[in-house]
């Protein structure tokens, strides 16, 4: 299949490694940016992995009780772990969670140790972190030896699907039926506005609004019902949700501990959609994706938002940009190609003229440029009416551009979008949509050539010549709106470039939580990450 894209569209090689050199130019400034920052979210984090869980009577975490007491006492700016377990080390607390719950109360006195402390602080602080790595590392030798064990769908695109109740003991039943109707993937999408809350909650839920609350016991109990079903059913099953928002690391974390299959990580969409300081963000984001790079889960990112705010086919270079940055970010935080889900959206309004051509150029035009990443394809929203009839056809339309264009991840199309909550049976027949047009039409991948020169190659040229454009004035940009955060990118962002938000970088949900590191700043889970360690 990837040798073939690379010969439908007729793009010059050259003109491509420009586009990513570019994009590497325009990303860069921000990783530095986010290398000389960290946040409480990574902090608490790190906490979590090396074993730090649970919460108070108020549902407040362990984790946010002891970064809060650190900050207090000694500030973040060395990282939360060497005063941590230089405590630990004097005997404040026999173990973290004691001198977590006698933090809340403001019963311990943190400092930053010196010489022979602060190397006995370090060396047990890496020690207790590496068991958390390795019990990511242990997850992810499990899910190889249940993929090779009950084997993986023998076709793709994978069927993705979401359920969404707001009960996770009613949620796991549905994504079981789903999967026995050909849901390759679950998806377990989160309550509305869990992303700004800057705690992760504890437990099993069984209220939440439009979605389920995110939480490490909603991960175990998922994950353990879709092995069931892959039992059952002779195919790995995979599990998703959503590592964005406030506490983007903590959950990343969470999922690599439970062995979660796929999140949705996007770089900028946090800061365009829910107006998350873009610092925040992109400081979470990169340690969020080098957790996710050594747990195996494949990234889902969310450039199909841009679309639901900004004309398909005016803004389609800027869905672009955003994949060849998030391509950056993600490869310079140690993910792979085949980790990559890079996303586009099947947006364009119906009556726009040529509109399913068009989409067939946007559709191909990501394929050859990531022809090894699994891509994943998003059905119409937008212009979803509440009849029920046009959106089934607008869904085979899209099902039948995946088809054509050999994307890895389809998420299945729901007539009732935007309309109401899916029913079940308007799952079934989504379902049924699906098998349809792969079962009739999956094949013309080997068929489908646009004609040289035509309608398809020249919209395709077309959207890449504009993103290159975008990116030169990116990349070329000198900066200085803000003297404190001059990087070109976030006077991109801050000016509306994406998605048509205007967001600048000094403000935001979460710019308090960010910490400028010191030198002689210490974090051992990134130490690891970075090394590949696992001691």
């Amino acid at each position: 299949m990837t040798s073939r894209a690379r010969r439908l569209l007729d793009l010059d090689p050259a003109t491509v490694r420009r586009a990513r050199t570019l994009a590497r130019r325009a990303g860069k400034p921000v990783v530095d940016l986010a290398k000389a920052h960290t946040t409480v979210s990574v902090e608490r984090a790190t906490l979590r992995l090396a074993g730090l869980s649970g919460a108070d009577h108020e549902n407040v975490p362990w984790v946010n009780h002891l970064v809060d007491a650190v900050r207090e006492g000694v500030g973040l700016e060395h990282g939360v772990t060497t005063p941590v377990w230089d405590a630990l080390a004097r005997g404040e607390a026999p173990d973290l969670l004691t001198l977590a719950q006698k933090a809340s109360s403001g019963g311990v006195s943190f400092r930053l140790p010196e010489k022979a402390g602060l190397t006995r602080a370090r060396r047990n602080a890496r020690r207790d972190v590496a068991r958390g790595i390795r019990t990511i590392d242990r997850q992810r030798a499990t899910r190889d030896r249940l993929i090779t064990k009950h084997g993986d769908p023998e076709t793709k695109p994978w069927v993705y699907l979401i359920v969404a109740t707001g009960d996770i003991y009613e949620d796991i039943p549905q994504a079981q039926e789903a999967a026995r109707e050909g849901a390759d993937i679950i998806a377990v999408i989160r309550s509305t506005g869990q992303s700004l809350l800057d705690f992760v909650p504890e437990g099993a839920t069984r209220e939440g609004y439009a979605g389920t609350y995110a939480t490490q016991e909603n991960f175990r109990l998922m994950r353990a019902a879709l092995d069931e079903s892959s039992k059952e059913l002779g195919r790995y099953i995979r599990l998703t949700n959503y590592a964005s928002g406030l506490c983007m690391p903590e959950i990343a974390t969470l999922a690599g501990l439970e062995r979660l299959d796929m999140m949705l990580n996007d770089s900028m969409y946090g800061i365009l959609f829910r107006d998350i300081n873009p610092i925040r963000t992109f400081v979470d984001q990169r340690f969020s994706r080098q957790i996710h790079a050594r747990a195996g889960i494949i990234i889902n990112t969310g450039e199909d938002n841009y679309l639901t705010t900004a004309d398909a086919v005016d803004a389609a270079h800027t869905v672009t940009v955003s994949q060849l940055l998030n391509e950056y970010f993600a490869k310079e935080a140690g993910l792979a190609d085949w980790q990559l889900g890079l996303g586009h959206a099947f947006e364009i309004d119906p009556a726009v003229p040529q509109s399913f051509r068009l989409e067939l150029a946007h559709a191909l035009l990501a394929r050859e440029l990531f022809p090894q990443a699994p891509l994943k394809w998003m059905p119409p929203t937008k212009h979803m009416t509440g009849d029920v009839f046009r959106g089934y056809l607008l869904d085979g339309f899209f099902n039948l551009v995946g088809a054509m264009t050999g994307q890895g991840i389809l998420l299945v199309g729901m007539m009732t979008e935007a309309v109401v909550t899916p029913w079940l049976s308007d799952r079934d027949l989504a379902l049924q949509n699906v098998r349809y047009v792969m079962n009739a039409a999956g094949g013309l991948t080997e068929d489908f050539h646009p004609p040289r020169g035509g309608f398809i190659q020249q919209r395709a040229h077309q959207v890449l010549a504009e993103a290159i454009e975008l990116l030169e004035e990116i990349a070329t940009d000198q900066g200085g709106a803000d003297p404190h955060y001059p990087q070109p990118l976030l006077e991109a962002i801050a000016d509306g470039t994406f998605g048509a938000m205007k967001r600048a970088p000094t403000k935001g949900k979460g710019l308090d939580g960010v910490v400028v590191k010191a030198d002689g700043y210490d974090n051992p889970a990134v130490t690891l990450l970075e090394e590949g360690s696992t001691t």
